[in-house]
């Protein structure tokens, strides 16, 4: 008896061991790996690059004193006879005003003969200061005043323009604007309704690109043979 019950024991471990073996083992969830966050685009120290856009608000004509002869001069007559004139506003102690000016002059005299034109506006700065920035020979394209006190900030069309354009910085210079002479109003006080813009330093590749497309006459297509 003792005998048979040890067989029996026997036969039903061999049974339970036969079974296991035949029941697949539980998939294994893998946890999926967290997704990267793309590596942000690269930055030299100290400099406010930004993009050029497009942007909707009333630029205006101004009348303001020129730097060399101090008489005023109105916005209309500088642009005259251009096909793409960058007005640039910039603070003469400001480092990235210094960052961008060779870059601005280095674009004027690439594409002047083209029909391009830099107008500068100077801002925060006294006359002195504007003309020590460009030193004894002056500068190679017509800079006029609006402003020569940092206290009068929140004054300046400067400041005003910067707000509708989303610029958040504390004096937002350099800040650019393009204008296309033959898409402006001839009459009136707005000079256009939309603009490109840069709210910071020039990108000098996207600009130099940009320029190039507004100043350089379209190839002429040719035509089949009749």
């Amino acid at each position: 008896m003792k005998k048979l019950l040890i067989a029996s024991i026997l036969t039903l471990l061999a049974l339970a061991a036969h079974a296991a073996a035949q029941t697949p083992a539980p998939a294994q969830t893998q946890t999926p790996a967290p997704a990267q966050t793309p590596a942000p685009a690269p930055t030299q120290a100290g400099h406010e690059f930004s993009p050029l856009v497009e942007k909707t608000f009333d630029y205006k004509d101004w009348n303001l004193p020129d730097l060399k002869t101090e008489k005023p001069v109105d916005l209309r007559s500088l642009m005259k006879g251009k096909k793409l004139v960058l007005v640039v506003y910039f603070a003469p102690w400001c480092r990235n005003w210094k960052f961008e000016a060779p870059v601005a002059q280095k674009l004027y005299d690439k594409y002047k003969d083209q029909g391009f034109q830099i107008i500068g506006v100077s801002e925060y700065g006294s006359k002195d200061e504007v003309r020590t920035f460009f030193g004894e020979t002056g500068p190679t394209f017509p800079v006029v005043v609006e402003s020569e006190a940092r206290d009068v900030r929140d004054k300046t069309t400067h400041y005003g323009y910067r707000q509708s354009t989303g610029d958040t910085r504390n004096w937002g210079s350099p800040w650019n604007i393009f204008l296309e002479p033959d898409k402006t109003n001839k009459t009136g006080d707005v000079i256009t309704a939309k603009a490109w813009i840069v709210n910071g330093e020039l990108v000098e590749d996207e600009v130099d690109k940009f320029i190039a497309t507004k100043v350089q006459a379209p190839s002429t297509a040719k035509k089949d043979p009749q």
